[in-house]
């Protein structure tokens, strides 16, 4: 897989706003207008503001996955928090994010966005035992070659259902108003690889004007995560 490399372009902006006294927004998987915002990790630029929360413990899935969740299949999942400032809506692609991971000093890769199937699939269907042994391989790694996949069950439609229903609910953020969803990433259960990973979020637009709103490139932190 070609990797790609992008260069930073802001600085993380979470303690400046956590200090001009941001507050958490309450809705899961609204857009709630006049809402403020905080996440771990946040940037900011040209009226629109970006929060992420990585889920990097199993605590964190208790309220929107009772059973199984994605943590449990080696997943993380990203809690995005989307201010939009402008008088105008914002369409953001959702299937151009990317994860941007460093498996070892010559190794870089972009992981791409799960849908809810494939979070279930995964979870349920696949066996992602992580053997310590073993060197990294690039993502995704196949699995199931030359047999049947396993049926799809009530709990594998329970696990789907919750996904979705967590997930970044719209492409569209109103005016004046935050928008909060999980993004989905395989990590097969290396979340060690998130100290050095990088959010990249390309695809934004002004709807009523159609101009373009810069990409962002959001870098983590070894204590951005919790």
């Amino acid at each position: 897989m070609r990797t790609v490399y992008y260069n930073a372009m802001r600085k993380i902006l979470a303690g400046v706003l956590v200090a001009s006294g941001f507050c958490a927004a309450s809705a899961q998987g609204q857009q709630i207008p006049g809402t403020p915002m905080r996440s771990a990790i946040v940037d900011s630029h040209e009226g629109v503001t970006i929060g992420i929360d990585p889920w990097t413990s199993a605590s964190r899935y208790k309220g929107k996955f009772p059973k199984k969740n994605p943590f449990t299949g080696g997943i993380v999942a990203l809690h995005f928090s989307i201010r939009n400032d402008n008088d105008e809506p914002i369409r953001l692609n959702r299937e151009r994010i990317r994860l941007l991971v460093q498996l070892d000093e010559e190794n870089k890769q972009e992981l791409q966005p799960m849908g809810a199937n494939d979070v279930a699939d995964v979870v349920l269907l696949e066996n992602h035992q992580k053997d310590p042994t073993m060197r990294r391989l690039p993502f995704p790694i196949p699995t199931n070659i030359g047999g049947p996949k396993p049926a799809r069950d009530k709990n594998w439609t329970e696990l789907r259902d919750a996904c979705q229903n967590a997930a970044l609910p719209s492409p569209v953020i109103a005016p004046h108003s935050t928008m909060e969803g999980l993004v989905y990433f395989d990590l097969r259960g290396e979340f060690d690889l998130l100290q050095n990973a990088h959010v990249y979020v390309p695809d934004l637009e002004r709807m009523t004007t159609k101009q373009a709103i810069s990409y962002f490139d959001i870098g983590f932190s070894q204590n951005s995560s919790n």
